[in-house]
């Protein structure tokens, strides 16, 4: 097989081209913060989309304030649970102290579909608050195309 020059040309931007793929979220109970703050402007800034297919609890959540909502959707198996900030186990010697410093960071990153959802269900508290129905769910986030 010959190589034109025009092909040498062209070598460059196929091997430099950023590879698109998605974030399938399927079974994440969550974790630090910090942690999702920077794995999710990541996923941001490559522009990759985001399906939840499974369970998205805790900071896994986070992707709601900071992937752009048009890139992210879910199927009908997917759930999300939400609750209040806790201080890291290790400072607090392995009991869970909420915070409510963290909490407030929480509410800050989620847009209005989602601090709407966790309002009408009481606000955050300690425990797990599900959101699992298609409807309830769809209130939040569009479903994924049918594909999914």
């Amino acid at each position: 097989m010959r190589i034109t020059p025009f092909a040498l040309l062209l070598l460059p931007l196929l091997v430099a081209a950023p590879a698109r793929a998605d974030l399938r979220i399927t079974r994440d109970h969550g974790g630090y913060v910090e942690e999702y703050k920077v794995k999710y402007q990541r996923i941001r800034d490559r522009r990759e989309r985001v399906i939840i297919d499974g369970i998205c609890n805790s900071a896994c959540t986070l992707v709601f304030g900071i992937v752009p909502m048009n890139k992210i959707c879910v199927t009908p198996r997917a759930s999300l649970g939400f609750h209040q900030a806790y201080y890291d186990k290790a400072f607090t010697f392995g009991i869970k102290v909420t915070s409510s410093e963290g909490t407030s960071d929480l509410m800050s990153y989620y847009p209005e579909p989602v601090k709407d959802w966790i309002h009408r269900n009481g606000g955050l508290t300690t425990e797990m608050k599900k959101v699992k129905n298609g409807t309830e769910l769809w209130k939040i986030v569009d479903p994924c195309p049918e594909e999914f």
